[in-house]
């Protein structure tokens, strides 16, 4: 049974490679897309690049 409330489980998936994070965030809050620089692990880049929110 899922969970109530306001935060949802979303996927930023990287610019520069296939590589996915999964967070969650309150819809409440941040009603926007994400868009946050992190560290991408993938072997041919390694370093931190722009992950935008997918659905």
């Amino acid at each position: 049974m899922a969970k109530k409330g306001h935060r949802n489980q979303v996927k930023l998936k990287s610019s520069e490679s296939p590589h996915i994070y999964y967070l969650s965030k309150n819809k409440n809050n941040t009603s926007q897309k994400l868009e946050l620089k992190k560290f991408d692990p993938t072997p041919s880049v390694r370093k931190h690049v722009l992950y935008k929110e997918i659905k």
